[in-house]
């Protein structure tokens, strides 16, 4: 059937399908990255009581997308796909207007939340919308060019914020985000068909999502590997925050904030790459120790530099650590969610809601913890790097030691 729907690999749709799943999965990450050169800016016009609050202009994106991933996938299944989408980009077009339109920080914040609720959508049920229509080799296919073009956002994103900014008020910055939700909605609505016919589509029912919470937290797999992601995520999601205060503030690097910023995002990237042949000749389990291992012993290695350094060592040292910090990250993230989703295949789409919402509201909190400990040198930083990838390797092992025993799939 599924062969059947798919269009012709050579055919002109397949192209601007790729371009269309790419940008609504792109959604999330342009958002949180197109606002960090004016973070800065943001909190000082909204009056904000301390530097490290402007954070949470980033640390809300997330959490509104920890809580909106759990739903849509079932949403998706009783209505349909293209509503689903309709209604995430109308919460995310809803939030950029009250970010536009701030006159204070909590609306800000609210904004915010309401931007990763409505970000979710798009991003998990592109990859129902991609499956509906590709099976086997052509959805790998599909898949492989999508998140290329995905993997651009984050890289082009800071560029686009910077050169917004030069010119025109930070607020032209959400304004750009409504009117690509805009977009999105008028291109989806008018070149692509629903893919999920009335006949295949299921009553919403909250008993699959508890049903998967349950079964989720029951499995020592399961869950050692989401706290692990968490811990991970969270690694990253610390440094997105506090990288305007180190780049902008400490090492006082200008227009070259964005430059700098994309290093971690190429790392991540080629460490995709190189992670995509590794798969295939080593255990996901010994690839995800050995580079949670590598990030703890950099991290330990460049503490001693840092402080020698008063918290703010050579730029160069700094943007070693980072890239190879990263590089590693980056061979951590699709492993850690392939295994924690291993024992959960028979219920993969609700338990994927249940796994990715239970990683990012970890993240979200380790994040935040560490990028409001920022106090003007680099420090808390890679202490919390440090902190997370030991955290990380407990939670693995105790996984993997309930697997060893026979207790948990």
């Amino acid at each position: 059937m599924a062969a059947a729907m798919a269009p012709s690999l050579q055919a002109p749709v397949k192209r601007e399908f790729v371009a269309l799943a790419a940008l609504m999965m792109a959604l999330f990450a342009l958002s949180l990255d197109i606002v960090l050169p004016s973070l800065s800016v943001i909190g000082r016009d909204l009056n904000v009581q301390h530097i490290n609050d402007s954070q949470l202009i980033i640390s809300f994106v997330i959490v509104g997308m920890a809580v909106g991933q759990i739903f849509y996938g079932p949403v998706s299944d009783a209505v349909g796909r293209k509503p689903a989408i309709f209604v995430g980009l109308a919460l995310f077009a809803a939030g950029c207007a009250l970010c536009l339109f701030a006159a204070d920080f909590q609306v800000m914040l609210a904004g915010r939340f309401l931007q990763g609720v409505g970000a979710a959508g798009p991003r998990i049920v592109t990859l129902a919308l991609v499956r509906d229509q590709y099976e086997g080799p052509a959805m790998a296919r599909i898949m492989s060019i999508v998140i290329a073009v995905f993997m651009v956002g984050p890289l082009v994103a800071p560029f686009l914020g910077q050169g917004i900014v030069l010119v025109v008020h930070w607020r032209v910055l959400f304004a750009v985000l409504l009117a690509v939700s805009v977009v999105l909605c008028v291109w989806l609505a008018w070149r692509q068909p629903e893919t999920l016919p009335k006949s295949r589509r299921l009553p919403f029912s909250w008993r699959p999502i508890s049903a998967a919470l349950r079964e989720t937290c029951a499995s020592r797999v399961a869950l050692g590997y989401s706290i692990a992601a968490g811990c991970v995520f969270g690694e990253l999601f610390a440094f997105v925050a506090s990288a305007p205060q180190i780049f902008l503030g400490q090492y006082g690097v200008g227009s070259w904030f964005p430059f700098l910023f994309s290093v971690s995002g190429l790392a991540i990237a080629l460490a995709s790459i190189v992670n995509a042949r590794l798969v295939a000749r080593v255990p996901m389990q010994h690839l995800c120790q050995g580079a949670a291992i590598g990030t703890g012993i950099v991290s330990a290695l460049f503490f001693i530099p840092a402080t020698i350094g008063a918290g703010t060592p050579a730029l160069w040292m700094t943007m070693v650590y980072l890239s190879t910090t990263f590089f590693l990250v980056g061979i951590l993230f699709g492993n850690m969610n392939a295994l924690a989703m291993e024992p959960l295949g028979h219920i993969a789409g609700a338990a994927a809601g249940i796994v990715g919402s239970l990683t990012w509201f970890l993240a979200m909190i380790f994040g935040t913890l560490i990028s409001q400990s920022y106090d003007g040198t680099i420090q808390p930083l890679v202490a919390g790097i440090g902190v997370l990838s030991a955290a990380s390797i407990g939670a693995m092992r105790w996984a993997e030691a309930g697997r060893s025993n026979g207790k948990q799939p």
